[in-house]
């Protein structure tokens, strides 16, 4: 080892170690930009530390000349490194923090510093611990430690113990290699996560011309539904005074809710294939029935109410749906609805019709049926618009997601489909039976169901590849053992060759799970994996008992993450528990490995030079 082998190296570990540190951090917070972040790093390290490298080479050949025993120019050399990553400290601290008038810039100044020092020399002191075996060797080989050495070996050699200080030197060369190795395959591991960004990305790419798809038919067809009403629009004129002195007259309307009312409906759900994709739709029809008292809010002698002129209205989210005419019946008497409302304050779009009123109707009752047919997609939700009111939904969907402001008081849920009642007094609402002015979001009072599609393989795949470093590190943390124990080195590119693998089946899994059921296409995937690396693993160590090894090991792996995948609130209780019992079978199993000679088994005399 010279010199400038022994600081490139050191350098570029360090750099490397930097990018490795960037690209996790960014995994953690935006794991779409991890890879820019990794490169980016990796880049500017490279060009920003030359001067760093310069250093090093001057650094080294001056701690040569220096009298310093072995420990001490590795630990001068410790510290220059510290020193040399402190301005890169400070500068980054400058860019941080630049608003030098504010009252916290030293503060946040020394914090950035500090912090920014400490990750750049933990990288340094990491790269250093790679490369400690190679600088104890170029300090003990040159410089004044040599005559020492050579010494002490010849003393050796006189006494006959020239085959024990030989010993020594495959031990540390064995011991190094294994550290070696085991930082690769780190590394490898982390590596091997890049491709997996990838693969989520396909994921979310995939799941967006899913919901272009769905987009699509729905556009055509109908949307997600919601319903409001009925309730009568009276309106209203007032006179008032202008800023300019001048009378005025204002208009407005008064709102009228039902006293009592009751809604039933029953959805009967489609599913549309396009292409490869299935829409769900649904057509429903809504019967309501129930009463108004005409009551009136308290009001200024300046109104003048005009209810001749009033209008009974239904809020409809989407007139692409409605399959017929919709009439009501007020008093036994049929009036048929048209599009358009007399206001927006609760609906933006709905249906009216005129309704006979006088003056000598209020405090009295009107009873009123109505029958709704509509198509939509997916959700239909209703507005609770009045003083009593219930609300019975039936279907033969068995997978249904009670959402909005309020949750179903009744429901069943089985295999013939689902019923669900919400029940609404005036009670518990915001509102009273007669207002002139709705200030208030009445998405907020939404309720009803979602009808779910159980067969979400996008979301159960983009799971699954969550846990693409337990699928990565396991699997070769189980090659890295067993090539230890076994003595059959195990390549890098053999190591990516199997990482390869492992994402593929991200690949096997989306593309399969998209024309079968993500069950059948997650045994489909796992079970084309787990056979190319046992029968790969079987050709390298020669041996079906090393294979069958790695067969039991991957298939409990991938039953336990589809059990993962399968669990939603326990999964991080059941995840740790399966970590932990992970960890212990590993630890007992490598626990007679000699870490510092795998040659031989451990309890063995060693001898150290």
């Amino acid at each position: 080892m010279t010199h400038r082998s022994i600081s490139s190296r050191t350098w570029l570990f360090t750099c490397t170690i930097f990018s490795v540190t960037a690209f996790v951090y960014s995994l953690l917070k935006e794991a779409e930009f991890a890879v820019v972040a990794f490169v980016g790093s990796f880049l500017v390290s490279i060009v920003c530390s030359l001067p760093v490298l310069l250093l090093l080479n001057i650094a080294l050949l001056q701690l040569e000349k220096t009298a310093l025993q072995t420990t001490g120019k590795i630990v001068a050399f410790s510290a220059i490194n510290f020193l040399l990553t402190t301005p890169y400290g400070l500068l980054f601290a400058n860019l941080n923090t630049s608003d030098y008038y504010n009252d916290n810039y030293w503060p946040d100044f020394i914090a950035s510093a500090s912090l920014a020092t400490a990750v750049l020399y933990g990288c340094s002191l990491i790269a250093l611990a790679l490369n400690f075996r190679a600088l104890q060797q170029y300090f003990t080989l040159n410089s004044h430690d040599r005559d020492f050495l050579q010494t002490q070996i010849n003393i050796n050699m006189e006494t006959h113990e020239q085959p024990a200080i030989a010993a020594a030197l495959p031990h540390d060369t064995n011991s190094n290699k294994t550290l070696i190795k085991a930082v690769i395959t780190g590394v490898l591991i982390l590596v091997m996560l890049i491709p997996t960004l990838f693969v989520s990305n396909l994921v979310a790419e995939r799941e967006t011309r899913q919901h272009e798809v769905v987009q699509e038919v729905t556009d055509k067809w109908a949307s997600r539904q919601t319903l409001s009403g009925p309730y009568i629009c009276m309106p209203y004129t007032q006179k008032t005074t202008g800023p300019d002195g001048k009378p005025q007259l204002i208009k407005g309307n008064v709102f009228i809710l039902p006293e009592n009312l009751s809604v039933t409906g029953n959805i009967l759900p489609e599913e549309r294939p396009r292409s490869i994709y299935k829409v769900l739709l649904y057509k429903t029809e809504v019967s309501s029935k129930g009463s108004f008292t005409i009551g009136l809010p308290e009001m200024p002698d300046s109104v003048t109410l005009h209810p001749e002129e009033s209008k009974i209205c239904i809020g409809i989210s989407d007139f692409r749906g409605i399959e017929e005419k919709i009439g009501l019946v007020v008093n036994g008497e049929k009036i048929e609805l048209s599009p358009g409302i007399p206001s927006n304050e609760i609906d933006s779009a709905g249906l009216s019709a005129p309704i006979k009123l006088t003056m000598a109707d209020t405090g009295k009752s009107l009873d009123f049926n109505c029958s709704v047919k509509l198509r939509g997609s997916e959700q239909l939700h209703f507005v609770p618009l009045a003083a009593n009111s219930s609300f019975f939904l039936q279907s033969s969907w068995n997978s249904p997601s009670f959402d909005g402001n309020t949750l179903p008081v009744e429901r069943t849920v089985n295999d013939d489909g689902f019923t669900a009642k919400w029940s609404f007094n005036n009670a518990n609402l915001p509102f009273a039976n007669s207002f002139t002015s709705f200030n208030l979001n009445k998405n907020n009072f939404a309720f009803g169901v979602t009808m779910v599609q159980p067969a979400d393989q996008y979301a159960k795949t983009d799971r699954s590849i969550k846990y693409a470093i337990l699928f990565i590190g396991l699997t070769f943390s189980l090659f890295f053992i067993v090539e230890i124990m076994q003595k059959r080195p195990f390549h890098p590119v053999q190591y990516v060759l199997v990482g390869l693998s492992l994402v593929i089946f991200f690949t096997l899994l989306l593309s399969i799970s998209e024309y079968l059921l993500f069950d059948i296409a997650y045994l489909i995937a796992a079970t084309s994996t787990v056979l190319m690396i046992v029968l790969y693993a079987k050709s390298h160590f020669a041996s079906w008992k090393i294979a069958a090894i790695f067969a039991s090991v991957l298939v409990t792996l991938y039953g336990f993450i589809f059990i993962l995948i399968r669990l939603e609130d326990s999964a991080l209780l059941v995840g740790s528990i399966g970590l932990f019992v992970v960890l212990s079978i590993v630890m007992y199993a490598s626990r007679k490995v000699n870490w510092y000679h795998p040659s031989l088994p451990r309890g063995s005399a060693e001898v150290v030079l």
